[in-house]
């Protein structure tokens, strides 16, 4: 499987674990997907983005309920490099929140002691 790199629509790299920080400071563990084939499935959360930009959030239970979230999600589609999957969340809401407004978390640095 392969995903869109921020790059641009035409780069391709293994579809892997990628973390991002949320607005709350919660590191979240998104599986890549490939932007151009990927199927929803019904009760997990995806992430679409362009490069480091978060455009949607949501699942299939926002397209069927909220046509403002369907439109944005056809934008993101269009405009979108990245999508990102995890499981269903305990707590959706809020989680949907928490990373609307995510960055992809900066890797770890080693320090000498």
């Amino acid at each position: 499987m392969v995903h869109r790199d921020n790059l641009g629509r035409g780069a391709v790299r293994k579809a892997g674990l990628s973390h991002w920080q949320g607005q709350s400071g919660r590191d979240y563990g998104l599986n890549a997907e490939s932007l151009d084939d990927f199927a929803m499935r019904e009760s997990d959360l995806y992430v679409i983005a362009k490069g480091s930009h978060v455009l949607w959030v949501g699942s299939t239970e926002d397209l069927v309920a909220d046509p403002m979230s369907r439109t944005r999600f056809r934008v993101a589609l269009d405009c979108g490099t990245n999508v990102f999957r995890m499981d269903a969340p305990e707590n959706r809401l809020s989680t949907i929140w928490d990373l609307e407004q995510a960055v992809p978390a900066s890797e770890p640095v080693a320090q000498a002691a």
